[in-house]
């Protein structure tokens, strides 16, 4: 098993109340496994992701992977190992401004721990051209439309080939052309290299391609 979660719940007090975001949810994933997680806004999709991937802490549970406690680790090791081994595409594409496509891709690279060399440089450009991208490479973020952006977060969450990839509504901003491609590049490139897909989506046809659908209601599993 590459992933494991164990009643994995989450709580915020909001004045004086308590807001139940996941309760006792359990989740597994194999490698190479392609998990959609569907459900209406608030349903603790997003959470759910962010305490599996490493960057919300649960308020119970335990995450597992490759049988390592994540949340036992301390904040270094665990910062590694969500740059080293698992890649993330956000809701939005979040790049830096000041960036270039190729720098952009290439920044997961730099706070990891080996050295960015030419090598890596050749290597995010064969990410973009795999996105579509190959003549955009020196373009700013504001140099590109929104699919393009999307494609470079793709590219740059693939740059250290991670085992384990989250993507939360990876397409939500594109037309139903560009989710569609960008879907078939998405998923040729993780098959090629074994790795596994956890996705949060309200798009049932991207949902209709994963090996199982899970639906969240309420912060529970249905």
């Amino acid at each position: 098993m590459l992933l494991r979660g164990e009643e994995l719940s989450k709580s915020y007090v909001i004045g004086d109340q308590r807001i139940q975001a996941v309760n006792a949810v359990s989740i597994d994933l194999s490698p190479g496994e392609f998990v959609a997680v569907i459900g209406h806004s608030g349903s603790g999709k997003s959470t759910l992701l962010s305490m599996l991937g490493g960057l919300t802490r649960p308020t119970s549970g335990a995450v597992y992977f490759e049988d390592e406690s994540v949340w036992s680790q301390r904040d270094v090791p665990r910062s590694l190992l969500r740059n080293e081994r698992i890649g993330f595409v956000f809701q939005f594409s979040s790049l830096i401004p000041t960036l270039t496509a190729i720098d952009n891709v290439v920044l997961p690279r730099m706070f990891g721990r080996e050295r960015v060399s030419k090598d890596v440089y050749a290597q995010a450009e064969g990410l973009l051209e795999t996105v579509g991208l190959g003549e955009k490479i020196h373009c700013f973020p504001s140099e590109l439309s929104g699919g393009q952006q999307r494609r470079v977060a793709i590219a740059r969450s693939l740059i250290n080939r991670p085992s384990l990839l989250f993507a939360d509504e990876p397409t939500g901003d594109l037309d139903e052309q560009t989710e569609a491609e960008v879907m078939d590049l998405l998923l040729r490139t993780l098959n090629e290299d074994n790795t596994a897909l956890l996705m949060v989506t309200h798009n049932n046809a991207l949902a209709d391609r994963a090996d199982r659908v899970l639906q969240m209601k309420d912060g529970r599993l249905l």
